[in-house]
């Protein structure tokens, strides 16, 4: 078996793994037979454009890390560099859903945009231990079947 979440790790600059990310979840709307499209420049808010027979989705890609206590998390915002530091900005009105993959445990979700949190979201793949049930997003709701079937089918 290969050790995909090893290799992901094994990379050793953010860029690198930005790409990986952005490969692989790319590879998960093609083999299920979405087309994409992406913009000539560097300059738009997402990173691709789903097209699903009828409407258009811009697709922000994401990657999560494992927090340790039994959810992975993804930031939610952009960070610009700026003359005067660094600038984050939300992407309301830019994008349509993120595409978040989480090496840990190699799974692909799909997080409408307003079903983000904002900043940061933390998708649960365990039990809590606090037993704090309300305001749990599970991240089998956001698996990316399972939100395609319902949204985009």
């Amino acid at each position: 078996m290969v050790d995909a979440a090893g290799r992901f790790e094994a990379l050793n600059e953010p860029q690198l793994k930005g790409q990986a990310t952005e490969a692989i979840v790319k590879s998960e709307f093609v083999v299920r037979d979405y087309s994409l499209l992406e913009p000539a420049y560097d300059n738009e808010a997402y990173d691709f454009v789903v097209d699903s027979e009828d409407k258009f989705v811009r697709v922000q890609v994401k990657t999560a890390r494992e927090t340790g206590t039994g959810t992975v998390q993804f930031e939610t915002v952009s960070t610009k560099a700026r003359s005067d530091g660094y600038v984050r900005d939300d992407y309301a009105g830019e994008i349509d859903y993120f595409a978040v993959f989480a090496p840990s445990l190699e799974e692909t979700y799909l997080v409408p945009i307003e079903k983000a949190a904002k900043g940061k979201m933390e998708l649960r793949f365990e039990e809590p231990g606090n037993n704090q049930w309300a305001g749990v997003n599970w991240h089998e709701d956001f698996m990316l079947d399972h939100v395609l079937k319902k949204r985009l089918s």
